[in-house]
């Protein structure tokens, strides 16, 4: 496991980071829910934009003024977003003892990032730490309406669980840890679990984790970025844990129903694939995935078929994915 890096605060504040694109109708209510969800926390609040039009930038400036504003002057991706916004957190004087990576559809219930920043750096529950420490800490997430729980856990990529997907569906194949990605049996969302990886609206990143990761990987322009950053990190020697005793909701989930956003989740789930793992896997997971969305695609699912499309062809993997 990687040693502490001598030259980073052990204290100093947390830096929330947030990026935005387009996010005025969201980003109020926000930085209205800051005080709560960091409440016991020193924080400091940075916002990489990636050239919104629609005021975003001009919100930032007037409702929240001490604000550290990075332009990015481009639609660079969220990885872009998060890797500038980093950068900015770095230069301040002192430094930062940790990151809180945000979505700004994202509302913390107070105190949860105490929860989760707290929880950084334990050995997991039954562990002794030689086997890693936390280095990514994540709540529990739920829906708009605030009480249904969204299924946030999941297990790496495989070619079985690939398959399970496809015949047996998500939601039933995710009771089979062997079958599916997904993590939905309750027990998991009711304890501290660690989890190959997590969904990335909201998550809390120790500085150890961010010194022996590096940069986030900007070839994923949306989605896969946070898959990546948790098996990286897992691969340095810390794990992703849930923390169960953490909430928070979340607004967000378009890309089930725009058929680009979906493409591009499907190709980079493939892409991330094939950077792990060698050509014949790498056939084999993307023709189960292809069964996937071609068998939906049947059933007349707009975004499915145009992902089967995509993967359908040679050169969609070859290209990176972007807006």
């Amino acid at each position: 496991m990687p040693s502490p890096n001598p030259d980073r605060p052990d204290s100093g504040p947390v830096a929330v980071l947030v990026v935005t694109w387009n996010s005025a109708g969201v980003l109020p209510e926000f930085l209205a829910s800051l005080p709560d969800g960091m409440a016991g926390l020193d924080w400091r609040l940075v916002v990489a934009d990636n050239d919104s039009s629609d005021g975003t930038v001009d919100l930032v400036r007037s409702l929240a003024p001490d604000t550290t504003l990075v332009q990015t002057g481009r639609n660079a991706g969220y990885a872009a977003g998060v890797n500038a916004a980093l950068a900015a957190a770095a230069a301040w004087e002192g430094g930062f003892r940790a990151a809180l990576v945000c979505n700004p559809d994202v509302r913390m219930r107070r105190g949860c990032a105490k929860v989760l920043v707290d929880g950084l750096g334990a050995a997991p529950e039954g562990g002794d730490g030689r086997d890693g420490r936390v280095g990514i800490s994540v709540p529990l997430l739920y829906e708009e309406d605030g009480r249904t729980l969204l299924h946030s856990l999941r297990r790496e990529s495989q070619v079985t669980r690939a398959l399970g997907e496809a015949v047996l569906g998500n939601r039933r194949a995710g009771r089979f840890p062997r079958w599916s990605e997904l993590v939905t049996d309750p027990s998991a969302y009711e304890r501290a679990t660690v989890a190959d990886w997590a969904t990335g609206a909201l998550m809390a990143l120790s500085r150890d984790c961010l010194d022996a990761c590096g940069a986030w990987d900007e070839s994923f322009f949306l989605y896969s970025e946070e898959t990546e950053y948790c098996l990286r990190a897992r691969d340095h020697g810390f794990v992703t844990r849930l923390e169960p005793a953490a909430s928070a909701t979340h607004l967000g989930g378009d890309s089930q129903v725009s058929p680009h956003l979906w493409t591009l989740l499907t190709l980079n789930r493939v892409r991330l694939y094939g950077r792990r793992h060698g050509p014949a896997a790498t056939a084999a997971f993307r023709a189960a995935v292809l069964l996937r969305e071609t068998s939906r695609a049947a059933l007349g699912r707009p975004a499915n078929r145009a992902a089967a499309r995509a993967l359908a062809t040679p050169s969609a993997l070859r290209a990176t994915p972007g807006p």
